[in-house]
Formats: structure tokens, sequence, C-alpha cells
């Protein structure tokens, strides 16, 4: 059974929601993926958010552009976490699906990652899943200690090399 629902209006957004399936993948979540526009198929639209919590998902991620209404409309209906990812639009950069998606009503919260951050929602949605699972959460702890190695291998390097002679 998915713990996560990944859903996005078009098949434009896959390079981004990829990422965050990855990232899921990753920590050994299950996800389910779907192309499901709030527009162009509103009563299939509704059936998924209203059946979310029937199969299971405790965290949708929602990726949209422009007007950007599926991870708010998500929200709205499924009482559990949605992380919504502004798509990067070419007529406003992405500005427009943040504001869209931050600008929700009171009551009516959506987490949102950064314009195209799709590996952070994913992050983020195993952090909500880790609240009540520590051998998540571990993994998580696990990944951060990574992180932190990189970017103290970079330092090593560059302090070896001098900043002038410095390639990754």
């Amino acid at each position: 059974m998915p713990q996560v629902g990944i859903v996005m209006g078009s098949d434009s957004d896959m390079p981004v929601m990829s990422k965050a399936a990855e990232m899921l993948e990753r920590f050994g979540i299950s996800y389910e993926m779907k192309i499901i526009s709030a527009h162009r198929e509103p009563d299939l639209f509704f059936e998924y958010a209203k059946s979310a919590e029937e199969k299971g998902f405790k965290v949708i991620i929602a990726g949209a552009g422009m007007a950007a209404h599926l991870p708010g409309m998500c929200a709205a209906i499924f009482p559990m976490p949605v992380i919504g990812i502004p798509m990067h639009t070419t007529s406003l950069g992405g500005k427009d699906s943040l504001y869209s998606i931050v600008q929700m009503p009171s009551g009516i919260p959506v987490a949102t990652v950064a314009i195209n951050g799709g590996a952070n929602a994913g992050i983020l949605a195993c952090k909500i899943l880790a609240t009540s699972d520590d051998k998540l959460l571990n993994k998580l702890k696990e990944y951060s200690k990574e992180l932190k190695e990189q970017v103290e291998a970079k330092d090593a390097k560059l302090q070896e090399t001098g900043h002038k002679n410095y390639t990754k």
C-alpha cells in the first residue's frame, strides 16, 4: 500500500516530480504517481483526493505550474499533509506557481518547497513519515551525515588545492 501520493497536472512536470520519487525510493517509501489535471478532469481529481486516505496515503506531493491549483485543492480535500512543488514556468519563471501554492487561505495549509524542488519535497515527505517511524528517522540522520561529509570533503579539497586551482 503506497504511503505517499505523487500527483502532477502534466507529463511536462515529470522531470521535477521524478526527483521526489527518487528520494522516496532512496528511503524505502512506497508511493503512487499519477497525472491528473484539476482543471481538465475535475471529477477524476476529486475522486483521487477523496480516496487518498482510504488508499493509505499519509502525505501527498503535488506539483503544479501557472495557476497551480492542484496542491491547494488536494489540501482542501485530503486531511493529512500536502507538499506543493511550484513548477518553473516560461511566462513568470515559476513565481506564479509559487505564489499560488503558498498563498492558501487560513485553515488549508500546503507545505511548499522551492520552484522545481522535487528532491526536497521527497525528503520532506520522509521527514513527516519519520515522526512515527524510528527506522526511517535513522535513515534520515544517516543521510544528513552523508551531506555533511560531502561538504567537508569539498572543503578539504579546496584547502588542499587552493581556490584558483579548484575544480569539482
